[in-house]
């Protein structure tokens, strides 16, 4: 008997292992208004998100890891000043620019999250070490940053992050502010966060997001980017990261939402994508979008704004990049 348990268990082992085909989605944020981008701006956009598919691409396909694909899209995004991260970050009320971000394992259901920086030049990074050389999850402002210098990310000047146009946006917020007209918190904002989601060889998942927030923020605000569950959250069968009205995803624990209709309910990743993104969000009064992979490599992006910058590298290896809603810009 204990001979056939251990020539069946030998015959399992020599099995071969039937690797799962890499699939990368990114986003650089939703909200996007197509007659505000001038064609030389749509450009450099969509050659920064492919750049971010590329480098982690580049990852999937020697074999390296989800957490290692979703770092380097992300990090990609976070230099480019065209997105609201790291580089291209808004400007708070006080002219300061306070950035958020947070990684998820879905393999092992580690994460790790910063808020509230105001010197890390790739946030997406800090919120990586987090998870892997701290014992915490979530470090906020200051004590983020100081634990920063222990792990020996890089720190810049807050100058660095300073661009004109983000500047303007600020002093438009705060005129309209002073003017008591609507509220730079509304539908008009240009949500620039963004994120990446992907499944690797191995058929593990990961999700990463990063943002500078929204325009005229004050008091610390946070919003749904480094909540672990709101905008960023991945597990063995799902992983999604979101952008939009961060308050709303807040509240609806967006992420989670969606891979818990995976989970609980069995529901296709495009069906609990869409009811959370086009129903549960809008009833609430926001918007916004996801970007949301399974385990099998099945994908969804839905959004309920004008547009979306998003990008993918499907099952198929084809790289493609869109803006408008019906993705024939792609």
């Amino acid at each position: 008997m204990l001979s056939r348990l251990l020539m069946s268990a030998l015959a399992l082992l020599a099995m071969p292992v039937i690797a799962a085909t890499p699939v990368l989605l990114v986003h650089g944020g939703a909200g996007v208004i197509r007659e505000s981008l001038t064609p030389e701006a749509e450009a450099l956009v969509r050659q920064d998100l492919e750049s971010a598919l590329k480098a982690g691409n580049a990852v999937l396909q020697a074999g390296g890891s989800s957490l290692d694909a979703v770092t380097g899209a992300v990090r990609v995004l976070e230099d480019s000043p065209r997105f609201n991260a790291g580089k291209g970050a808004v400007f708070t009320h006080e002219g300061r620019n306070e950035l958020d971000a947070a990684i998820m394992d879905g393999a092992t259901r580690k994460a790790g999250a910063v808020a509230g920086v105001r010197h890390i030049r790739n946030p997406v990074l800090l919120a990586r070490a987090v998870m892997e050389k701290s014992p915490h999850v979530f470090l906020v402002g200051a004590g983020a940053e100081a634990f920063a210098k222990t792990v020996r990310i890089q720190t810049v000047d807050a100058k660095y992050f300073r661009t004109e146009e983000r500047w303007r946006q600020l002093q438009k917020a705060r005129e309209a502010e002073a003017k008591k007209q609507a509220s730079s918190l509304g539908r008009a904002v240009h949500y620039g966060t963004v994120g990446a989601v992907a499944l690797d060889r191995q058929g593990h998942l990961a999700a990463a997001t990063s943002t500078g927030g929204m325009t005229n923020k004050r008091w610390g605000r946070v919003g749904d980017s480094p909540i672990i569950g709101a905008g960023t959250y991945a597990d063995a069968r799902c992983a999604v990261s979101a952008t939009g009205w961060g308050e709303y995803y807040i509240r609806a624990v967006a992420a989670h939402d969606i891979c818990a209709r995976v989970a609980y309910a069995g529901k296709p990743i495009a069906k609990a994508a869409g009811e959370v993104v086009l129903d549960v969000i809008p009833k609430l009064g926001g918007d916004g979008g996801v970007i949301a992979l399974d385990s099998e490599g099945n994908f969804a992006m839905p959004f309920n704004t004008d547009g979306m910058y998003r990008g993918w590298i499907d099952q198929d290896g084809g790289l493609h990049v869109a803006i408008l809603a019906d993705g024939a810009d792609g």
